[in-house]
């Protein structure tokens, strides 16, 4: 007999009930509405995504590291075992309860992965703050931004003024970026549109599928030449 979801702890948003479900001990589901955005027991493409992303700065003397989405902390995780000691790493994530969660009985899944002395978190939307590094010439740029958000490119995303996966924000990404930085993106499955926007604006580009059978999540890696 399967064991019933409890509901730890649930927070109103615009677009529905956020709630914090668990059964077990490490089972835990992140919900809104009635849509399941995170299973603890499916993260294999978001732990390829910040593996991939990130795995050219394990030598960099000091990488600086932005990542769009905490969710249950799983690509946070993976960036920081990634990268070295001396990296720093700002995570944005729009809702404040979802960073408890990650501090409190999300904790177990990744050793804690934002308490880690290399995090530091801002309650914001990722675009925000890559638009920031882009206009403003006094930030130092990052060497990785990494994308994790419930909802990647899909055919339907403006191809312009989308403000994640438009022209505009693939523009300012690069602009974000120091030269031979890479941003990567999650995509519950590949658009290719937005590769398209990727190759010009001037990325190279490479898709990796790391899910089994059924499982269609990609991972776009995109190098600033």
């Amino acid at each position: 007999m399967a064991v019933p979801w409890k509901i730890v702890d649930n927070a109103s948003t615009e677009e529905g009930d956020l709630q914090l479900r668990q059964r077990g001990e490490r089972d835990f589901l992140i919900t809104v509405g009635s849509q399941v955005l995170m299973n603890s027991s499916t993260h294999r493409s978001e732990v390829a995504l910040g593996q991939l992303t990130c795995s050219h700065l394990k030598n960099h003397p000091s990488p600086r590291v932005l990542v769009g989405g905490l969710g249950m902390g799983y690509t946070l995780r993976a960036v920081l075992d990634t990268l070295p000691l001396t990296s720093r790493v700002l995570v944005a994530e729009l809702n404040p309860v979802v960073v408890g969660w990650c501090r409190g009985p999300l904790a177990v899944l990744t050793a804690s992965a934002v308490a880690d002395p290399r995090v530091s978190v801002e309650i914001a939307d990722v675009a925000d703050l890559i638009r920031r590094s882009a206009v403003n010439a006094t930030e130092p740029g990052f060497d990785a931004i990494v994308l994790d958000l419930y909802r990647g490119p899909h055919f339907h995303t403006d191809k312009r003024d989308d403000p994640l996966y438009g022209s505009k924000a693939i523009e300012a990404a690069r602009s974000a970026l120091r030269s031979g930085g890479v941003f990567g993106v999650w995509g519950e499955n590949y658009d290719e549109g937005f590769d398209k926007r990727l190759r010009a604006a001037g990325f190279s580009v490479s898709c990796k599928r790391p899910g089994r059978g059924g499982l269609l999540h990609v991972v776009f890696v995109a190098v600033r030449k």
